[in-house]
């Protein structure tokens, strides 16, 4: 069996991708947190880009989340993509749509004013409808069973929804199917497992400009 180090930053949604992988997939791996902020030398030395996650393989270093997860999607098993070649084209497509509106949700929460948020409210608004024409109406993304997206899906979803709650906004409103996804994967035992417990205490701390006003 391969030995897995990942390092993380607490609140890193691309990281918790591929913790939600590795538990989904009940795999033993160690877990090193650090401060990006203050990025430790040993850290750099690993990280071509300087961000999290890395996933050491038996000393190899992997980076990039998504190219973390399907890594482990090939070596342990059982496959998380769907099986058809179009529709783990479909997925890989809608992880990208994905990325963007986490960018999105992190701008969102530094905005320094409620129109510069509800521009960006407006842009992911605009993703979420799309995904959620696109889901199949089960209990995740593909069906019953947890994906590499839902995967991606799930800290996009969690943090929208702290946003919600600071700012009063409405953003999961873009399509009646987005909130049972959301809380299907809230339930996940993966998901549940993928973060520290004070996950969402630690990103609201971080929450500036408009949003950061409504928090105090």
């Amino acid at each position: 069996m391969p030995k897995y180090r990942l390092v993380s930053f607490k609140i890193c949604p691309f990281v918790q991708r591929a913790a939600i992988v590795l538990q989904a997939k009940n795999v033993d791996y160690d877990i090193e947190y650090i401060d990006l902020r203050n990025k430790p030398d040993w850290f750099l030395k690993l990280s071509p880009l300087g961000k999290v996650p890395i996933l050491e393989v038996d000393g190899t270093v992997l980076f990039e989340s998504q190219v973390i997860a399907e890594y482990l999607d090939e070596v342990e098993g059982p496959p998380m993509h769907p099986e058809t070649p179009l529709e783990r084209a479909k997925h890989r497509a809608f992880i990208e749509v994905i990325s963007t509106a986490l960018g999105e949700t992190w701008r969102m929460s530094q905005a320094e004013t409620k129109e510069e948020v509800d521009k960006l409210v407006a842009s992911v608004r605009d993703k979420l409808h799309r995904l959620g024409e696109a889901h199949s109406g089960g209990k995740f993304f593909g069906g019953d069973s947890l994906s590499l997206l839902d995967a991606a899906a799930a800290p996009l979803l969690q943090r929208l929804t702290w946003n919600e709650e600071v700012g009063g906004l409405d953003v999961l409103g873009a399509h009646p199917k987005l909130g049972p996804w959301r809380d299907a994967l809230q339930d996940h035992p993966a998901v549940k497992a993928s973060t520290v417990p004070e996950v969402r205490d630690l990103a609201v701390e971080l929450f500036g400009g408009w949003l950061g006003q409504q928090r105090a």
